[in-house]
């Protein structure tokens, strides 16, 4: 089932069919296996109830026509011992269902995080202008959900369909052959224009899901920036985009309640005609005198059963459609983590690991948005102990250059030769604090028994920290970091973090945005202290005496290398202008 512009086809399904294959044959494999199992088991015991039943109730029937007591009273017993049986067996059936769809949705949610954070795939994903694919996260958290739950149902749905069929059919066919090919024409035509009627409602969920999220996306923005939202006087702005994306999904979702309506039109009267069909058929046959009283009954509950195995499309298409929509999302988000994660994917910029050195080799560096050139051909080596100063007119293209040496920025070519990400440390000019602990937002992972609370304090003390630390109840105390430090704080909090992590090389995004002269000259020192060699994204006005060369970035992608005596240029160009 496919709707214009929703991505099902032969693929999604291969992608699906893999996905269940590698869940079978991973860790928890054998215990998807056993739960299965016992829901096969169950669903045949169902069934078997389901017919006892049909053939006990008409017995029971015929006891209360024929007004035989001692034969009621027998049969009445025999009911209720029927019910007790098929009410604890649907009870495990239904437990065990919701523990393997939890099993389930735990192992590919966990498969999806790790894939959604490894090499950067988050980061592409978002950035990337060809991207197909609209609130990942929704789709981690919520569609890998409603896959899970449904895929299971929709699958077991069909095994009780298959075993009701084969329980039921001879019960039918031994009471009229004709009420037997009645429910199979009835569901055939049933089902053919069930999907006639509801196919637009694969689409229309399919937009829905993204259009919520993008409203509920929007009413996170405003909560998160609360504070800044009020300072600026932006609630208009944010009014008209919250009342729009409102608009976007009450539009879409009327049509799906049209669509729905006039499903339900069909549905509804498919489903009473069902509870007819069989007295229809079956009723001239007891006043006939050919069946008796109890046949008539168990005919109506087994064409009821049947014709509900036949008639999956019909009853479940509403399901089934968001179903489709949610699998389309999920094909495509892990055909973009595929694409990402796949060995063959290079970037055009090629970064090589090297210890004690950071080499740019003929590095050309465009703009994303309009490929105009921001560097070009930049080849410098900087060995570690160096201090470099970049400056110019385009912050662009030392974004540019901050970003390509962290790895991600893909527009451009030429080649960037630095020791690993563990050995350089990145600051950009508005610091990012993860949840967690102050401990969680100083130590690398790896680090904690490592760095002792007496190198911590240390630092701390030197940075002037220890009244920040006191504020926020110590170490161990998890708070929201953005509300609670200042700018500046939040800026010293970071090179306390590079200090302690000890890295070869240190990226420093205009440290003096938030910091005062004496601050940012106090932290160079510490960071020359450590022999950690340190390139600055700033402007000629930083004071020279930091540093030991200088890369003047100009319009057009030129540029500069020079070196720094006694705080001052030395003319004599070294790497070329270019």
């Amino acid at each position: 089932m496919s709707a214009k512009g929703v991505p099902i086809n032969r693929q999604t399904w291969v992608q699906f069919a893999e996905s269940v294959k590698n869940l079978v044959g991973s860790e928890v494999g054998v215990k998807a296996k056993i739960h299965f199992s016992l829901l096969i088991t169950l669903l045949f015991g169902i069934s078997g109830l389901n017919v006892v039943n049909s053939y006990v109730g008409r017995d029971f029937m015929t006891a209360i026509a024929d007004r035989e007591m001692a034969e009621f009273i027998w049969l009445a017993t025999l009911y209720i011992t029927v019910f007790a049986a098929s009410t604890l067996v649907s009870v495990f059936y239904r437990f065990i269902e919701e523990r393997l769809s939890l099993l389930w949705r735990e192992w590919l949610t966990r498969r999806a995080v790790v894939r959604y954070l490894e090499k950067r795939t988050y980061y592409y994903i978002d950035t990337a202008e060809n991207s197909e694919i609209a609130n990942p996260d929704q789709r981690i958290a919520e569609d890998i959900r409603t896959l899970t739950v449904n895929t299971l149902s929709f699958v077991l749905m069909i095994l009780n369909g298959s075993i009701t069929v084969v329980a039921f059919a001879g019960v039918l066919w031994s009471i009229s052959p004709l009420l037997f090919v009645v429910s199979v024409l009835y569901a055939a035509v049933g089902s053919f224009l069930t999907v006639l009627v509801g196919r637009p409602l694969v689409r229309l969920n399919y937009d829905q899901l993204d259009k919520e999220a993008n409203f509920r996306t929007d009413l996170i923005h405003v909560r998160e920036n609360a504070e800044s939202v009020a300072m600026l006087n932006r609630e208009e702005l944010l009014r008209t985009r919250l009342l729009r994306h409102l608009n976007d999904l009450t539009v879409n979702f009327r049509k799906i309640i049209t669509v729905n309506r006039n499903l339900s039109f069909f549905t509804t009267g498919y489903n009473w005609l069902i509870q007819i069909i069989p007295a229809l058929i079956v009723a001239p046959l007891f006043i006939r005198g050919e069946v008796e009283f109890g046949v008539v009954t168990q005919s109506a509950m087994a064409f009821s059963h049947l014709l509900g195995a036949f008639s999956l499309v019909v009853n479940q298409f509403q399901s089934i459609s968001s179903y489709t929509a949610v699998l389309a999302r999920l094909s495509v988000l892990r055909g973009e983590m595929k694409e990402r994660l796949s060995p063959t994917v290079a970037s055009p910029i090629e970064i090589r690991e090297q210890d004690g050195r950071l080499d740019f080799e003929r590095l050309t560096l465009r703009s994303t948005r309009d490929n105009r050139t921001l560097l070009k051909e930049l080849s410098v080596s900087i060995p570690r102990g160096m201090r470099v100063l970049i400056t110019g007119p385009s912050n662009t293209a030392k974004a540019a250059l901050f970003r390509a040496t962290a790895g991600v920025w893909d527009a451009g070519e030429g080649g960037i030769s630095r020791p690993s990400l563990e050995d350089i440390f990145f600051l950009p000019e508005r610091p990012y604090f993860p949840p967690g602990t102050m401990r969680d937002l100083l130590l690398q992972t790896g680090q904690e028994k490592l760095i002792s609370d007496e190198q911590i304090l240390k630092v701390f003390h030197r940075l002037d920290l220890r009244r920040m630390l006191e504020r926020a109840g110590g170490l161990d105390i998890e708070k929201d970091w953005k509300d609670l430090l200042s700018l500046d704080e939040q800026q010293l909090l970071a090179f306390a973090r590079c200090l302690l992590a000890a890295p070869q090389f240190a990226f420093l995004d205009r440290p003096h945005t938030a910091l005062s002269p004496g601050q940012v000259n106090q932290i160079l020192s510490m960071l020359s202290e450590q022999s950690i060699s340190y390139i600055t994204l700033g402007s000629t006005e930083y004071k020279l005496e930091n540093y030991d060369a200088v890369i003047q970035l100009a319009e057009g992608g030129g540029w500069k290398w020079q070196l720094i005596q006694a705080g001052r240029v030395v003319e004599g160009d070294l790497g070329g202008e270019r």
